[in-house]
């Protein structure tokens, strides 16, 4: 069984972690982690568990006393009174009758309360209620920017638009992106005054409805990167739909749709534009494709057992491009194929995979790619990955990745060499679809509607986070529709044509992050809850990362199975020396999953 990933989102704090005191209201932080981790709940009680690790220390010229602080001036004065205090009375030794334990403990357990009050004041998720402390975190990132400490390379020309963000982990996500230097859009309903206060002032508000496409065009303009945090608040099929499935789909289009524009501004074409291959709308469009049939047998034995098979290729009244037959022949398929013709500057090597909008009697087809020098087609090579539709209309990715060689010997496909696309239906591996109970089937037939074919583009970095939902912690009654609404608009988010990462957390529990290891895995295996301050951490991580790009996966908090019945080989996974732990838990998950 395929190992899942366990990653730790724990650093035990060490004795060097400080935070040194300059002013009454300004802290540096050296201990990054722990910080990030304080973020959700601070409370006194955990501050006492952690004081062993707090220092104060007394910086450039100022010395800290009980009282206060004084100035180096203050300081000559004192020494040159101390001076004639001296020489006046003779010094006392001091012994340990002198000494109140009781009483130095109290002042420094009074001191230290003061330290962490100001320490856990400037990273509160949700504003405080003391006046002094209220905006204290957006005066400093409104004043001096990002906090030195969590600034991230790229963070300061990189835009990201927040959706869902005064939800529960929307509300972290936005504070991270702020420490970290980006800019920071929200996209909210309605501005009210409730809203506005879980907000910090340096965020850009943009209100809008993600149901509404007109809404959207300014929200996402000027944005990079989009986290999508938003979920629907009722279990109404008609709330799922709109912000679970449409409105994802909503916002890839507009993300894509000011892609587009930005490149026709610069006299070219979009990096994130899917490349159109071949779209069926006239019969025109036909032009080109070529039906053919044959047998995996030799002549001897296809004559034998040859029941007789056909298949064509039209354009119907309907105004849909239709291939259709049947192969009674045993071993005998039917395929369509065409010659690929790509705009000139243009080469299969710039682009991920392809993507196929569909529709038919929901069979399964083999794609097969021809590469090797067009000049030559002797020399070609032929690669197959298999395809599955459904009953009905619905869009099809498959990576370039997916394609294996026919001869085992062959080496791996080079986008670039590809010339010749072919689309084969065959009896064998075929499945029975869901159908009105009665209804007979012929597995040997086959109807399948082409609407177009595009290349994905390919990426560094993911464009699209998407918070999704592993199912756990929902209530059974409406856990279906739940499901479906957050699956469909996965799917959505994967036909996009923008590099994506989905997670699928478990359910989500309200206490600081990066307490406890955590495992990314693929397969709905899952079974622990997980820190929303976690889950927002790893939103973060993922949008500079290349290994989160095109990928979906599950995570949640490390546990043990019962014995007799373990789902995990744990692997654990140290974060570096920059807490970065995402990268080696991701590296082992498969892409365009």
């Amino acid at each position: 069984m395929r190992a899942a990933a366990v990653a730790s989102a724990s650093v035990t704090p060490t004795t060097n972690g400080s935070a040194s005191l300059t002013n009454s209201n300004h802290f540096n932080f050296t201990s990054h982690r722990k910080i990030c981790t304080s973020l959700p709940l601070p409370t006194v009680k955990n501050s006492h568990k952690k004081s062993t690790f707090v220092v104060v220390r007394a910086i450039k010229g100022r010395k800290e006393t009980e009282t206060g602080t004084e100035t180096a001036t203050e300081t000559e004065n004192m020494k040159e009174y101390n001076k004639e205090s001296t020489t006046k009375q003779p010094q006392q030794p001091l012994s340990l009758e002198d000494v109140n334990p009781v009483g130095l403990g109290r002042k420094s357990r009074q001191i230290f309360d003061e330290v962490w009050r100001k320490f856990s004041g400037l990273g509160q998720i949700s504003r405080t209620t003391r006046a002094d402390d209220k905006e204290a975190l957006d005066a400093l990132l409104i004043r001096e920017g990002p906090m030195c400490e969590f600034a991230i390379p790229g963070a300061q020309n990189t835009t990201v638009l927040v959706v869902g963000a005064t939800s529960r982990i929307g509300r972290i996500v936005v504070r991270k992106l702020m420490l970290r230097g980006y800019t920071v859009k929200a996209l909210v309903r309605k501005a009210d005054e409730e809203v506005v206060n879980m907000l910090p002032r340096s965020v850009e508000i943009m209100i809008g409805d993600v149901g509404d496409p007109s809404t959207l065009k300014a929200a996402v303009e000027g944005c990079n990167k989009i986290i999508y945090c938003a979920t629907a608040r009722s279990s109404i099929t008609g709330d799922l739909f709109r912000v679970d499935h449409q409105g994802v789909s909503n916002l890839t289009k507009a993300l894509q749709d000011y892609n587009n524009k930005l490149a026709q501004l610069r006299a070219g074409k979009s990096s994130k534009s899917k490349l159109l291959l071949a779209k069926f709308k006239s019969a025109d469009s036909l032009n080109g494709w070529e039906v053919r049939q044959g047998t995996y047998f030799q002549d001897a034995v296809a004559s034998k057992y040859d029941a007789g098979m056909d298949a064509k290729f039209e354009f119907t009244e309907a105004g849909d491009a239709v291939f259709s037959g049947y192969v009674f022949t045993r071993g005998g398929y039917v395929e369509l194929s065409k010659k690929l013709s790509l705009p000139l500057g243009y080469a299969l090597d710039r682009y991920e995979g392809l993507v196929l909008s569909v529709g038919g009697n929901g069979r399964s087809y083999v794609l097969i790619l021809e590469a090797g020098p067009s000049a030559d087609t002797t020399q070609s090579k032929l690669y197959f990955s298999r395809i599955s539709t459904k009953v009905g209309f619905c869009r099809v990715r498959v990576p370039f990745s997916a394609f294996r060689p026919v001869k085992p010997d062959d080496p791996p496909l080079d986008p670039f060499l590809v010339h010749t696309m072919t689309i084969r239906f065959e009896p064998r591996r075929q499945r029975p679809v869901e159908a009105p109970a009665g209804a007979k089937q012929d597995l040997r037939s086959f109807k399948l509607i082409l609407e177009y074919i595009k290349a994905l583009p390919t990426g560094q970095e993911t464009d699209f986070v998407l918070v999704s939902c592993s199912g756990l912690g929902v209530e059974p009654t409406r856990r279906e529709q739940v499901l479906q609404a957050k699956r469909a608009g996965e799917d959505s988010l994967r036909r996009s044509g923008l590099g994506y990462t989905i997670i699928r957390p478990g359910p989500l529990q309200e206490e600081p992050g990066g307490q406890r290891a955590l495992i990314f895995d693929q397969g709905n295996r899952i079974s622990q809850g997980i820190s929303c301050a976690d889950v927002a951490d790893i939103c973060v991580k993922a949008l500079h990362d290349s290994t989160a790009r095109n990928k979906s996966f599950d995570v949640c908090y490390e546990y043990v199975a019962e014995q007799g019945r373990e789902l995990y080989e744990l692997v654990a996974h140290l974060p570096d020396k920059a807490n970065n732990y995402l990268t080696p838990a991701l590296s082992v998950l498969e892409k365009n999953t």
